[in-house]
């Protein structure tokens, strides 16, 4: 049965935990299915020490993973051995602060601020950890050692999107990188990778200012780079003031290019003023591209220039869908909210990423509590952003990104599970949960029980065996 959530509390789920650990055997609660042969792998900042004024998205990572096979679940962690974790580590205490910015007492040499905390997917044989400033790392396998930097055989250098997209017909993975010029610089690179691991374009573009640019939209024929003002400021950074602040005057941007097109013949497109974090899908209808988001009146999570807040009320996600006219008719694309439930991490069946879907999932939260505060449930929506059936856990529990995982490789769209990270917040414990996609409200399938907490993080990826 749907259990409904509290309208208050005062915990949550952020962590860190201080220790890393392997699980052979853990308890389940019902009946894993048997056609969930893989593993699931998930990110998140997880600091190894304290650092003053740090920001919540730039603890060190660490990656979870559940493996399933034949009915049984198993679990690792382990942090990702970058280069300033090891640093820190060798030094016994904290040497970076916020966004890569080093502490007065660290070493000159050490210029490395790294943290691969936000994603980690599997491509062209390699599992990699992702983060927005640098290369990916490439991970192994089953143990989670780290394996240094990749940069695709020296195809690709700096900045390296944690939300790179994966066309389903043709394998290949499309990237971008933002700050590609240097630290708040409005220079965006962007290039595909095929399905081998091959780097077949790498290039560069300039955006009409310096903006966290955290994901970014694919279609069959189109890429789409939004310009969204959170803005970062060198100035303000080396005068200890915001790095990235909200600035809303500067105006919604998204640029619209061929996927075979050159940089220089990018469309920039206006809208209002709002944020986005990730998108849902996108895809083509005729002269018109139909991108479904997550979108913020104001960015949670940053201040105004000045260090003051934004608006709490405004500073929540609701499922949107932005429309662009390629006819050329307007230089301006729509903005219309499909919902008022607050949520985040939406996630579909990636076999149509980039292609119409009729299914698609997300994190939803308690309307009562602060964004971020923490997701209490599951919301299920069709094609019109129409909702097919939400799911709530019990009062202070919280819920991570829902994974989507078919039955089979030739099963109809939503037709598999989806799995989701649990916080039970009486217990301080974590749970894997397994739903049934398409009947979210009848609550988990089953759950894996770990005798610890998974705290908060971002995303991650289910790899079969």
């Amino acid at each position: 049965m749907q259990q409904e959530v509290a309208t208050k509390t005062t915990r949550n789920n952020r962590g860190p935990i201080p220790f890393e650990s392997d699980a052979s055997y853990l308890k389940i609660t019902g009946e894993l299915p048997r056609e969930l042969n893989g593993t699931l792998y998930r990110n998140g900042p997880n600091p190894q020490f304290d650092a003053p004024n740090a920001h919540w998205f730039v603890g060190d990572g660490m990656l979870h993973a559940f493996h399933l096979e034949n009915g049984r679940a198993s679990y690792r962690n382990r942090w990702v051995r970058t280069p300033k974790w090891q640093a820190e580590h060798e030094a016994g205490r904290a040497l970076f602060g916020g966004f890569g910015q080093k502490r007065p007492d660290a070493p000159a040499s050490l210029t490395d601020g790294g943290v691969a905390n936000t994603n980690i997917i599997f491509h062209g044989g390699k599992l990699l950890a992702l983060e927005e400033q640098h290369l990916p790392t490439e991970i192994e396998p089953g143990t989670l050692a780290t394996r240094g930097y990749s940069n695709f055989d020296g195809a690709i250098g700096g900045p390296f999107t944690a939300h790179p997209k994966v066309d389903p017909v043709t394998g290949e993975l499309f990237f971008f990188g933002y700050n590609a010029a240097g630290p708040f610089t409005p220079a965006l690179s962007f290039g595909s990778i095929d399905a081998g691991g091959r780097v077949t374009r790498f290039d560069r573009l300039e955006a009409p200012y310096a903006s966290m640019v955290h994901d970014f939209i694919v279609t069959e024929r189109h890429l789409l780079f939004p310009v969204l003002p959170i803005t970062g400021s060198m100035t303000r950074a080396m005068k200890g003031r915001p790095p990235y602040a909200w600035e809303p005057d500067k105006g919604a941007y998204v640029g619209v290019m061929k996927r075979n097109g050159a940089a220089k013949d990018i469309v920039w497109f206006r809208g209002e003023s709002c944020y986005v974090f990730h998108v849902m899908n996108a895809w083509e209808e005729g002269e018109r591209i139909i991108a479904d988001v997550m979108q913020f009146e104001e960015a949670p999570l940053f201040p105004h220039p000045d260090g003051s807040r934004t608006d709490p009320d405004k500073s929540r996600a609701r499922l949107a869908r932005w429309t662009f006219d390629l006819a050329g008719n307007t230089d301006r694309f729509q903005q219309t909210y499909l919902d008022d439930l607050t949520g985040e991490f939406p996630r579909i069946d990636d076999r149509r990423a980039g292609l119409a879907n009729h299914h698609g999932w997300y994190a939803c939260a308690n309307p009562e509590l602060a964004m971020f505060e923490g997701f209490s449930g599951i919301a299920h929506v069709n094609s019109k952003g129409e909702r097919l059936g939400k799911y709530l856990l019990p009062a202070g529990d919280t819920i991570s990104e829902p994974v989507f995982v078919e039955r089979s490789k030739n099963a109809a769209e939503g037709d598999g599970w989806l799995l989701a990270a649990v916080w039970r917040a009486n217990e301080n414990t974590s749970d894997l949960a397994i739903f049934n996609a398409t009947d979210v409200e009848a609550g988990p399938v089953a759950l894996v029980h770990l005798g610890h907490l998974v705290p908060d993080g971002f995303h991650g990826n289910w790899v079969g065996a």
